[in-house]
């Protein structure tokens, strides 16, 4: 991952960016998702979820969580024992934890601020880790995706969620105008932070997505890793087992 794609200009650190832009856009984000997405982003986690269907985790850790949906959809379709989700946004964590008093959902679901670079658990604690939309802002991707197989168990498995980029045409073209025109547009109209989204497709473009992200992953020591391909292209599932 190319550090260098920040969302801001500036010395922050990506990191550090990250955290302010998420801040940002958090009250905005769950709408713009869906929006963006034309709710097909809901269907992709869908059917990320079911990649852990037949192992079915008792302790799941969401990472990147934002405002929960990933581990929301998990507890329904997976129903597991317990579900800690960490960001690096504390403003995404408030809108998930008033959704966890919504829903309920205290005694299986929490949150805490943390990131995968350095999570705050012991060796082998998880029997899944999950990740939507969020390891292309990881500022050392490599370290992130390390640090998630040390707190996985042995024979866990990880699930990641990512944007890709299409390479058939007419769907290249087409995506590729819509992220650099039309989402940076109505992200500014609707979350005051246009930045963001035009980060968006930037960082999609620098991701190592495909078997050049599973090369990754196993490089880092993830055993048996896959990925699937989703709407064209559009994004994919990665997985990986320990």
């Amino acid at each position: 991952m190319n550090p260098e794609i920040t969302p801001y200009a500036g010395n922050a650190t990506k990191k550090e960016q990250v955290t302010t832009m998420f801040n940002n856009i958090s009250n905005t984000y769950d709408f713009l998702n869906h929006f963006l997405s034309l709710g097909i982003d809901i269907i992709w986690r869908k059917m990320a979820i079911k990649e852990l269907a037949a192992i079915q985790p008792k302790t799941i850790l969401d990472v990147a969580t934002g405002t929960g949906d990933f581990a929301f959809e998990s507890i329904k379709i997976l129903k597991p024992a317990q579900i800690i989700g960490v960001d690096i946004s504390e403003g995404m964590l408030e809108v998930a934890q008033k959704k966890i008093k919504e829903r309920n959902l205290g005694h299986i679901f929490s949150v805490q601020l943390g990131d995968s670079e350095g999570l705050n658990f012991e060796d082998h604690t998880f029997d899944a880790i999950t990740v939507a939309f969020g390891v292309r802002n990881y500022e050392h991707l490599e370290k992130g995706l390390a640090d998630m197989l040390r707190v996985l168990k042995p024979g866990g498995k990880i699930v990641i969620l990512e944007f890709s980029k299409p390479r058939v045409f007419p769907v290249k073209q087409l995506y590729h105008f819509y992220f650099k025109y039309v989402t940076p547009f109505f992200g500014k109209l609707f979350s005051k932070d246009k930045r963001a989204y035009t980060y968006l497709n930037e960082s999609v473009i620098a991701f190592p997505d495909g078997q050049a992200f599973t090369q990754l992953m196993e490089k880092v020591g993830y055993k048996n890793t896959k990925h699937h391909s989703l709407t064209f292209g559009i994004s994919a599932i990665y997985t990986g087992i320990k």
